[in-house]
């Protein structure tokens, strides 16, 4: 199931045949994506000092870590991949390159709920839609019947 994301929210099970890409809890997931791009905001025009590396550090190690535990095995892999531990105290420019790293990837993952979300719902439309075709389908067809039995 490849290219298809689920997102399931607050509390509900994923179903047993679980998609290879999901979110458990897409609130969080928004809270954190909030989280590192007012981080990145921030140190954009700052020099950062050793204590502040050391913090978006820890930080960023953290935000990697409750994502972990937010998304599928595929996602969470594919996370692990762009976004390893940091080792030791980063330089200025790895800490900024990772923490962007980390925002470009959620953002990504943001834009595939927005559009899983947009499917769903669009395909809820024509099942709607097709519900009410039938059901006037059906409707006129009993009154096509009624008005046949009276003239007979």
């Amino acid at each position: 199931m490849a290219g298809r994301l689920i997102v399931v929210g607050r509390g509900a099970p994923l179903p047993k045949a679980r998609a290879a890409e999901a979110v458990e809890h897409p609130g969080k997931l928004l809270r954190l994506a909030t989280m590192i791009r007012s981080v990145l905001e921030e140190m954009r025009g700052i020099p950062l000092d050793e204590g502040s590396r050391s913090r978006l550090r820890e930080v960023f190690d953290h935000t990697v870590a409750q994502l972990e535990g937010l998304v599928s095995k595929d996602l969470r892999e594919e996370l692990e991949a762009l976004a390893p531990p940091i080792e030791g105290l980063p330089s200025e420019s790895e800490i900024r390159v990772a923490q962007a790293q980390l925002m470009g990837w959620l953002e990504g993952l943001l834009h595939g709920i927005e559009a899983a979300v947009w499917a769903q719902f669009v395909a809820s439309q024509a099942q709607l839609e097709e519900v009410r075709r039938r059901a006037l389908q059906a409707r006129e067809e009993q009154e096509q019947e009624a008005d046949r039995g009276r003239y007979l």
